[in-house]
């Protein structure tokens, strides 16, 4: 069968792909565009499944809030380059898939990724990051979804350039007051809220330490208990969100800035990409010699 130039064109607007591997599976398919979309998806497929193993620290964070601000969420993909990150095939593809988490309920990442795209019901999340992986030749991976369904005042956002993104649940207060204290969050990434959810075991090695401190610099036994409590007390004004000092004035905390607006935060979270993820160090240098001393 000839393959025509329209029928070239209908397969890369339905994959995506470039116009030679379009051309090369219509030739190997005999023309069935079905079995040509099926073939190249396999390939995807083997591709993907060579690629995962390498590390995607880069990317984005994509925010999507429903238009009542009562649901929202927050999702992190990867890739392996900032140069990818910036790619408009993978922003689109970051964009569709924050689209579809906003339009579910699925609760991880892993959900997500077996979910139907909202903008194309026949293509899942992961088999779009299959074919997308094949299109730009790098790694690609949806890591983390953090979802707020049902919230108790309204979300409010803030986005630090693409790699950075926070989403708040507030009731009182204004739109101001909600992305002003989103980009504190971004700014000095608390541990919670409030003190009493900072965690026992993170308290009791925080005691340990300010105590071994206390000790090794000579001061008396009578007085290390009351030096550790003033220590334990700063410690959760630094890692708290409401005990910290509100970045625009640092004299005023954020708790005194929320009961000044009548307001209270319920819940937050920040995403920044990459964060946990050992990144490899590449030394050219070294690189090169390994290969001389190779040949």
């Amino acid at each position: 069968m000839a393959i025509t130039a329209a029928l070239v064109k209908e397969l890369r607007e339905r994959t995506g792909a470039g116009m030679m591997e379009c051309k090369k599976a219509l030739v190997e398919s005999d023309g069935d565009i079905e079995a040509a979309i099926e073939a190249m998806r396999k390939a995807g497929q083997a591709k993907a499944a060579k690629k995962s193993g390498r590390t995607a620290a880069e990317g984005v964070v994509m925010i999507e809030i429903a238009p009542d601000g009562k649901r929202g969420v927050l999702v992190e993909i990867n890739c392996e380059t900032d140069f990818v990150a910036k790619d408009a095939s993978f922003l689109d593809f970051a964009q569709s898939t924050a689209a579809t988490a906003l339009a579910g309920d699925m609760a991880d990442a892993e959900t997500l990724s077996a979910t139907p795209l909202r903008d194309a019901p026949s293509t899942t999340v992961d088999q779009a990051r299959e074919a997308l992986i094949t299109k730009i030749g790098e790694n690609v991976q949806v890591r983390r979804l953090v979802r707020f369904d049902d919230v108790e005042g309204r979300l409010y956002s803030y986005r630090h350039g693409v790699r950075i993104g926070v989403v708040l649940d507030m009731s009182g207060g204004d739109e101001t007051l909600g992305r002003d204290i989103a980009m504190h969050i971004a700014a000095t990434n608390p541990l919670c809220l409030g003190a009493d959810e900072v965690p026992p075991e993170t308290l009791a090695k925080e005691r340990e330490i300010f105590k071994a401190q206390a000790l090794d610099s000579g001061k008396p036994e009578a007085i290390v208990d009351k030096i550790i409590d003033g220590r334990v007390r700063k410690y959760l004004e630094e890692v708290t969100l409401l005990g910290q000092p509100f970045v625009k004035d640092p004299d005023t905390s954020v708790e005194k800035l929320l009961k000044q607006a009548g307001a209270a935060v319920h819940r937050f979270a920040r995403v920044e990409v990459g964060e946990g993820i050992e990144k490899k160090v590449e030394n050219f240098a070294e690189e090169v010699m390994a290969q001389v001393r190779s040949t």
